[in-house]
């Protein structure tokens, strides 16, 4: 049942990327392009998204446990610190110049976009690197996952 209600989770997700237009990159683009030619149709999509969650999130927490897993997995930590604001930065930065984010380019990889190919390996490739260098970096190996 938990493996149903991911897939359809992960089903409803992607159509609503679809619809949304953001698996075009050049919308995304376009929305970034303040002084250029702005297309400010994804304040509506972020509004909506921010709107759900505001309004169902601490609802949700509520519960003693999600639907079909024995415990909620959200971050323990609740600082920013400078890892932090260098991943957002990185984050910001390939999302403007590559016009996807992590979720949009699964999905239009699935409906056969080529440039999506070039961003997830990318992608693939900063996270090998963000592992390498956490575990070989001033910390000792320390384990930054802010879930546990």
């Amino acid at each position: 049942m938990r493996s149903l209600a991911a897939f359809g989770s992960g089903l409803m997700f992607s159509l609503g990327l679809v619809l949304a237009g953001m698996t075009q990159p050049a919308n995304i683009v376009g929305f970034l392009d303040f002084f250029g030619n702005w297309k400010p149709a994804l304040i509506f999509v972020m509004a909506g998204a921010v709107g759900v969650y505001a309004l169902l999130y601490r609802i949700v927490l509520k519960r003693r446990s999600p639907l079909f897993a024995p415990s909620f997995d959200v971050p323990a930590r609740d600082q920013v610190d400078a890892p932090l604001l260098v991943g957002s930065a990185a984050f910001g930065v390939g999302w403007g110049l590559g016009g996807f984010c992590p979720g949009p380019a699964l999905v239009a990889l699935g409906m056969g976009a080529l440039q999506a190919v070039l961003f997830l390996a990318a992608l693939l490739f900063g996270i090998v690197l963000y592992h390498f260098s956490s575990r070989n970096g001033p910390s000792g190996g320390e384990d930054n996952n802010a879930c546990g």
